[in-house]
């Protein structure tokens, strides 16, 4: 499978905020279905300057990124928009321990959603 292809746009980012969200240490994954007939799968990548300088941003998007082109190709979402959200401590989380989060994350937002009120695990 290949690479996924990149979001630039805004509107887009912004629609993926619509989405799944689901928190890990190192990110916050966004994933939206787009429903456009568009059997792609796209990434987007975000570090707000809490972070750091823009050396240190960087530096967080290119792990991201990486870690995307292993693991997105075989257990993304077709047809969907990723988005992740970058935290402080992915400056500092050991590369495999990562990519294992993304795997975890991208399974756990293939659940359905939890009906209101259940109070299970």
């Amino acid at each position: 499978m290949r690479a996924p292809e990149t979001i630039r746009q805004r509107r887009d980012f912004m629609a993926a905020n619509q989405g799944r969200r689901v928190p890990s240490a190192g990110f916050v994954l966004l994933v939206r279905q787009r429903d456009d007939g568009n059997p792609a799968m796209r990434a987007g990548y975000t570090v707000t300057k809490k972070i750091g300088n823009s050396v240190t941003r960087n530096r967080l998007k290119r792990r991201l990124r990486a870690i995307v082109q292993l693991v997105l190709p075989a257990h993304g979402h077709v047809g969907a928009d990723h988005v992740l959200i970058g935290r402080d401590s992915g400056l500092t989380r050991d590369f495999a321990q990562l990519r294992a989060d993304l795997e975890k994350a991208l399974a756990k937002a293939h659940l359905p959603p939890k009906p209101k009120g259940d109070s299970g695990p």
